[in-house]
C-alpha cells in the first residue's frame, strides 16, 4: 500500500499545484487564457504519467493490480474536469473551437503552444518524481525512464485509424453535450474517456490528446518522431474534423453552407376563416 500512498501524495500535490494555479491566472491574468491551457495540460499529462507507471509496474512492485490504473484513471480524469471546467488541455478541442470560428486563430496558436509545454513540463515533473525513488515502484520506474515503451503497438496506419476512431466518438459526444450541465458532461466525459484508454490499450493507448500523447509517448523508442506524428496528431485531428462534420453538417471555417442537412421545413399555421368566408 506504501506505494499506492505515494501516487495518492503525488495526484493531490499536482491537483493541488494546478487549482492555485488556474485560481491566480484567472484572476489576475484573465486575457491569458492560454496559460490556463498549459495548466490543464500539465494536470492531465502528469497524472497520467503516474497511472501510466501503475499500470507498467504496479503489480510486480506493489502489488497494484489492472484494476487500481484503471480506476486511478477515471478519477483523475473526473477531478481534471472538476477543477478545469471550460478548460481542455487538448489541441484538437481548442482547433474545433477554430474551426467552429469561436476561437481566433492566433489563440488558437498560443494554446496549443501552450498545452505542448505543459505536457512537456510534466514530463519533466515526473521524471523528478520517479527519480526520488519513494517506492520499489518508482526506483524499477526510475529505471525504466530511458527505455520506456511505446504506447503504439500496431503499424502506424492502423494506429492513425484506431485514433480517429477514439477521437471520432469523444468529440461527438463532446458537441451533443456541449450545452448541457457539467454535472452531466463530466461523468460521461470521464466513463468515455477511461473507456476509450482501455479498448485502444493493446493499440495506441486511446489518448485521442495530441499533446498528452507527448509526454506520453513521444521520447519512446520504438517508432519514429513522424510516426508518432501522424498517429497522435493526425489521428485525433481526422476523428474531430469527421465530428465536427457530421454534427454541423459543415466546417463553418471553410464552408458557409449546411454540406450534409436541409433546413426543416417550417409549417405554416392555417389561418382561421374570415368573416365573409363564414357568411357565404
Amino acid at each position: 500500500m506504501s506505494g499506492l500512498n505515494a501516487s495518492l501524495g503525488y495526484f493531490l500535490a499536482i491537483v493541488g499545484v494546478s487549482a492555485v494555479g488556474r485560481v491566480l491566472v484567472t484572476r489576475w491574468r484573465p486575457r491569458w487564457t492560454f496559460l490556463t491551457e498549459l495548466i490543464a495540460a500539465f494536470a492531465l499529462s502528469a497524472c497520467r504519467l503516474e497511472v501510466d507507471t501503475i499500470a507498467e509496474v504496479g503489480q510486480w512492485a506493489g502489488a497494484l493490480g489492472p484494476d487500481v490504473a484503471i480506476t486511478m484513471l477515471f478519477i483523475s480524469i473526473t477531478v481534471h474536469g472538476i477543477i478545469m471546467q471550460g478548460v481542455s488541455g487538448n489541441p484538437s478541442v481548442t482547433l474545433m473551437g477554430l474551426l467552429q470560428k469561436d476561437t481566433g486563430a492566433v489563440a488558437a496558436v498560443l494554446s496549443v503552444a501552450a498545452q505542448l509545454l505543459g505536457a512537456y513540463v510534466a514530463l519533466l515533473v515526473a521524471g523528478k518524481y520517479w527519480q526520488m525513488e519513494l517506492t520499489d515502484m518508482h526506483m524499477i520506474k526510475n529505471l525504466m525512464m530511458s527505455e520506456c515503451s511505446t504506447s503504439l503497438k500496431v503499424p502506424p496506419l492502423q494506429g492513425v485509424f484506431a485514433e480517429a476512431l477514439g477521437a471520432l466518438t469523444f468529440h461527438l459526444v463532446y458537441l451533443v453535450l456541449k450545452n448541457r450541465s457539467q454535472l452531466l458532461r463530466i461523468p460521461i466525459f470521464s466513463v468515455l474517456l477511461t473507456l476509450i484508454s482501455y479498448a485502444g490499450n493493446n493499440y495506441t493507448s486511446g489518448y485521442v490528446n495530441p499533446s498528452l500523447a507527448y509526454a506520453m509517448t513521444f521520447t519512446c523508442p520504438g517508432h519514429t518522431f513522424l510516426a508518432y506524428s501522424l498517429v497522435y496528431w493526425l489521428g485525433p485531428l481526422m476523428g474531430m474534423t469527421l465530428a465536427l462534420f457530421l454534427y454541423l453538417g459543415n466546417i463553418p471555417l471553410l464552408f458557409s453552407r449546411n454540406l450534409l442537412y436541409s433546413k426543416k421545413t417550417r409549417f405554416r399555421v392555417p389561418k382561421g376563416k374570415t368573416s365573409e368566408e363564414k357568411t357565404s
